[in-house]
């Protein structure tokens, strides 16, 4: 019985531990650059020229985008009608780059904050 508890015990404490590992953080990239390679490779036809996005074209990509992990794979492989942008297309130093950009967007202005819609 103790082998048991102890195993159910190892297996609990390997998987809070698992999950609190952090994700691979984004690799360097510049924002500047990364704003016209978004322009040159057609990203805010879809996005906007400030990663704002569109219910009619496209979601949001900045401010906070997704985990650079997740954002590099859906690029490469995405779903729904956004075309693939695979390495040939787009390198790995592009993306990140891109991402920079993607994460230097300011945050919108709170509604409560535009005088016209109060």
């Amino acid at each position: 019985m103790k082998t048991w508890m102890s195993l159910a015990a190892l297996v609990l404490a390997t998987a809070v531990v698992g999950a609190q590992t952090p994700a691979p953080a984004a690799p360097a990239g510049n924002a500047d650059t990364g704003r016209k390679l978004f322009v040159s490779f057609g990203c805010y036809q879809c996005h906007g020229y400030e990663a704002q996005g569109s219910s009619a074209t496209g979601p949001r990509l900045g401010p906070k985008p997704i985990a650079y992990a997740a954002f590099l794979r859906y690029v490469r492989r995405p779903t729904n009608q956004m075309p693939p942008f695979t390495a040939k297309v787009v390198s790995d130093a592009d993306l990140a780059n891109i991402y920079a950009f993607l994460q230097a967007r300011p945050a919108p202005t709170p509604v409560a904050n535009i005088p016209l819609l109060k």
